[in-house]
């Protein structure tokens, strides 16, 4: 369990990872933290679109070079978008998502809309939606799971194939409430 002032620090650790691209200086890092799974959401404050979204489910890195990297992931790596420029970054709100490990499910009904994140798996097909994602589209179990055999380029019903693995996980969110400012738990 991370606290709000944890999650502030891996947020402006998030803005600084970004930053140093344009400016070209290296960040250090203390890497003793725990390895977990994190995702790096950029949205433009505007109009609350996507602006890139990367991260590592696996628990790859301790936390606070998970969340460098995937900030980096996300502003420059995101192929669905162009990369970040730097006078992008007074309008962009940065969303952190720290994630519990994947435990895989048998019954869909274990599925609970607005708590976990979905990873579907099907050979060497995988998709992954975090938690929020449902809520904001305001999906329902069979659509969240549509969603994310879609992402995983697999037939959108493909979930109801008996071969097919299906994981839940959590995620604590932070999210800057509007650029550079106050940081939420949501």
């Amino acid at each position: 369990m991370l606290s709000l002032a944890d999650g502030e620090i891996l947020v402006r650790l998030a803005r600084q990872a970004i930053m140093s691209v344009f400016s070209k200086k290296d960040i250090s890092f203390d890497s003793n933290l725990d390895k977990v799974g994190v995702f790096v959401s950029l949205h433009d404050h505007r109009d609350n679109s996507l602006r890139g979204c990367i991260g590592f489910p696996e628990a790859s890195y301790p936390l606070n070079i998970g969340v460098a990297e995937a900030a980096k992931a996300a502003a420059f790596g995101d192929r669905r978008f162009q990369p970040v420029q730097e006078d992008e970054l007074n309008n962009m709100i940065i969303e952190i998502s720290v994630l519990t490990k994947p435990m895989r499910i048998y019954n869909i009904n274990e599925i609970e809309i607005g708590k976990d994140g979905l990873v579907v798996e099907y050979n060497h097909s995988k998709g992954l939606l975090l938690p929020q994602v449902a809520v904001e589209f305001s999906w329902g179990r069979e659509e969240f799971l549509n969603h994310a055999c879609s992402k995983a380029g697999l037939p959108s019903d493909h979930w109801k194939d008996n071969k097919i693995k299906i994981y839940k996980f959590q995620a604590e969110i932070f999210k800057e409430k509007e650029p550079r400012g106050e940081v939420k738990k949501c």
